[in-house]
Order: structure tokens, then sequence, then C-alpha cells
């Protein structure tokens, strides 16, 4: 166990506002199925049903607030073991979201036989949120003594057993602040409770496309664009 029990108390409560990116594929998707919108509204309905319940959340939670917390999925996150409750991430600034996009689009572009020799361009909507409720800071003394455990590229044992630990407190803990892997000063948050999640009225929303390639990903917003150079 790389922190001693004590640091536990480090907790505060915070306030601050996050990004968030998805890929906006779903309404497209069903939209390709439909003649009209009557058909399309039907077909969502539909698609509604066969999804899990939801979990206990706060009434009128988005659905982009809500959906990381409805799925068990069976590979693992940075905080998060496969079968674990979900988890909502989120980053202080749009480039360390596009970051970690970046290097999961083309984990999975690699691991797909069909993909490797093509190219993949996606359609992402990042969007921000607010985040109120208490929060461990592994940025700070002493949890920044192990900096290089929280920002492993691969081995995330300690985020895990340090998630488990925090999740099992008598008080739950709502959130762990860390420094992303994927981009060099990037702050990331995981939260595990979504009722310290809302979005700000009006809330902020972009639409980021993302191309991805054996040797790089571009994404691209408006004017703005990042190129991510991957391992040969």
């Amino acid at each position: 166990m790389p922190w001693d029990e004590g640091w536990l108390a480090s907790v505060r409560g915070e306030r601050r506002d996050l990004w968030r990116g998805v890929e906006a594929q779903h309404r497209v998707a069903t939209m390709r199925l439909a003649d009209t919108l009557r058909e399309q509204e039907l077909l969502e309905e539909l698609l509604e049903t066969s999804k899990p319940a939801l979990p206990r959340i706060p009434p009128g939670t988005h659905y982009l607030l809500f959906t990381p917390f409805r799925y068990v999925a069976e590979w693992p996150s940075r905080f998060r073991r496969p079968q674990d409750p979900g988890a909502w991430y989120g980053a202080d600034e749009c480039l360390t979201v596009a970051a970690e996009i970046a290097h999961w689009r083309w984990k999975f572009f690699m691991d797909s036989d069909g993909l490797r020799g093509e190219q993949l361009v996606t359609e992402h909507t990042f969007f921000q949120a607010r985040f109120a409720g208490s929060e461990l800071d592994l940025t700070q003394a002493p949890w920044n003594e192990h900096r290089a455990r929280w920002r492993h590229g691969e081995d995330y044992s300690h985020c895990h057993a340090l998630a488990s630990r925090v999740r099992g407190l008598q008080a739950p803990l709502q959130s762990i602040r860390y420094e992303s892997a994927r981009r060099e000063g990037g702050l990331c948050q995981v939260v595990f409770d979504p009722a310290a999640l809302s979005l700000p009225h009006p809330h902020f929303q972009q639409t980021w496309i993302c191309k991805t390639t054996r040797e790089l990903v571009l994404l691209s917003h408006d004017r703005e664009s990042v190129e991510f150079r991957m391992p040969a």
C-alpha cells in the first residue's frame, strides 16, 4: 500500500468545472435505420428499454452525467476495476480530454484487425459539467510522493487499490483528483457519485472530429487542432 491511512484526512470539499468527451455516434446510428423522426423516436424508446436500469441518481440528472454509472464494464480504467461500479472521468482542460481520447482511440484502432491498415474518423462532443463534493487530491503532498504510481501508463493496480479504499470508507469519498498520464501538466478528476455532478445553465459544448491512423491521432475543433504522434 503506497500510502498511510492518515493521509485520507487530507480530503476536502471542492467545486470546479470539468470537461468530458463522449463519442457522438448514438443518434446518427439510429437515424440511418429510420425513415421519419417518429420512427427514430420509437427506435430510441426500444433501445432505452434494453439498457440496464438506471442507478440511484438525483431526479432530472442529464444522460451525459449518469451514463458512465449505468454500465458495468468488463475492461478496467485507471480508478475502476472490471465489474466495479461505474465512474465519471473529466479534466480541467479540453486539450487534456483530447489527449486521453487520442490514447484510447489509438488503442482501440490497433486492437482491431480490420482497422490497422485504414483510418478511423469519429465525432466527439466535449461538454462542461460542474463538480461539487468531497475530493482526494493526489497532486498535493503527501500523495504526490507517489506521482509515478498514480500516473503509470499501463499499471493501474495502485490506483485501483486506492479507489476501492475511498469507496469503502464509512463516508465514501466522491472523487479523486490526479494528473493525466497522457498529457504532461494535465489535471483530471474521477467522480464516483453522480450526486456530485450537475450541468451548469448554460453549459458549454464543443464538437471535435478525431482521425486515427497507425502513426498519429488528430483532433480538431473549429480552427483549433492538436496532433498526437503514437509509438511506432
